[in-house]
């Protein structure tokens, strides 16, 4: 499977009007993809994304279709599936405190909803489902991580239990700078205020990546996965004291102010477990977990005793990752087209 199988088929993007809905559309606007449909829920930014297109990409925007719905009514992802062939399951609650108040809610969106789109993908004999994941479903502490775990969960059971033609996979990334309620665009917007910008914890550390390399992912899963893969890119990190002192060389400084950790917040994140390090295989820029295909029927399967692990040393975090330092960070921030055109002034123009 490449991405030149995609000529004349319809892609799927739920949660199409977020940041990574507008990056990957972006990516395939000028493919030979027939259809792009956006599922979302929000009547506004589909209306602004479809004037955005025609205004900037006239040629290709016929080809873009709206479907107002919710990942949590299956219905509504039912009737836009019909006819689908790959679908880029993006849509999800992912505001760690927003979480911890309403564990509810995420667990309706980002649990139940994403069994409602595998559910559908799979009565419709879609061809390759693609689900996002992120960093805070490995060892979760908040209510967003558990969510996402559980998310997780689902994919690698719907994928082992009879899925026929449907190949459901993950990928699994870290922080991905200038998405929407991500920290940078709030050290600019604190920035240019004239204000401080907020710090929870100096030594916290996150994986820093940009939208461009969150769809690589993404892609990258798309060609190699098989049923129940999980894909993760490796990715450097930085401490968020040295991530907010690298926005203050780019845009002014205006000094720090230390406002302690928020709910449900960790020190560092985890993109890979003990355990699944163990199943990981290293495909260069990226680690490919199998899943266990194993059954319940555990006295079918034996190995001899010296070959029982059951953890590695060490799981892959953004405390043992390679390490940025300020210049690097700046370095980093820099690919992160939200950044460039905020140093314009033009921010408002970003897809976020």
């Amino acid at each position: 499977m490449n991405l030149a199988s995609l000529s004349g088929s319809t892609l799927m993007i739920t949660g199409g009007t977020g940041s990574f809905g507008n990056t990957v559309l972006k990516h395939f606007l000028d493919s030979d993809v027939a259809e792009i449909r956006i599922f979302s829920r929000d009547e506004k930014k589909q209306d602004d994304m479809r004037h955005r297109l025609q205004l900037r990409y006239s040629e290709n925007a016929a080809k873009v279709r709206f479907f107002i719905g919710d990942v949590r009514n299956l219905q509504s992802i039912r009737d836009a599936m019909r006819g689908v062939n790959f679908v880029f399951h993006a849509a999800a609650l992912k505001q760690v405190p927003s979480c911890e108040f309403f564990p509810m809610e995420a667990v309706r969106t980002n649990v139940i909803g994403t069994d409602n789109v595998l559910h559908a993908a799979i009565e419709e004999g879609v061809e390759r489902v693609v689900c996002l994941s992120t960093d805070k479903a490995a060892y979760p502490i908040n209510a967003m991580g558990k969510s996402k775990a559980m998310m997780e969960s689902i994919i690698y059971a719907n994928a082992r239990n009879g899925a026929g033609r449907t190949t459901i996979c993950c990928t699994r990334y870290g922080n991905v700078m200038c998405s929407r309620g991500s920290v940078i665009p709030l050290f600019i917007k604190q920035i240019k205020a004239g204000e401080p910008v907020t710090v929870t914890d100096p030594s916290m550390t996150r994986f820093l990546m940009n939208l461009d390399e969150a769809v690589d992912l993404v892609e990258f899963a798309f060609e190699h996965a098989e049923p129940g893969d999980l894909f993760i890119q490796k990715a450097p990190a930085s401490t968020i004291s040295d991530l907010a002192e690298a926005v203050q060389e780019i845009f002014g400084r205006t000094g720090t102010r230390v406002i302690g950790t928020r709910h449900g917040e960790k020190l560092f994140e985890t993109l890979m477990t003990r355990e699944e390090v163990l199943r990981a295989e290293d495909m260069g820029d990226y680690f490919r977990v199998r899943s266990d295909s194993r059954d319940l029927n555990y006295d079918q399967h034996f190995m001899a005793p010296e070959d029982v692990r059951t953890m590695a040393d060490e799981a892959y975090t953004s405390h043992n990752t390679m390490r940025l330092d300020v210049a690097g960070t700046i370095e980093k921030i820099m690919t992160a087209e939200y950044v460039r055109l905020a140093l314009e002034g033009r921010e408002g123009e970003a897809a976020q």
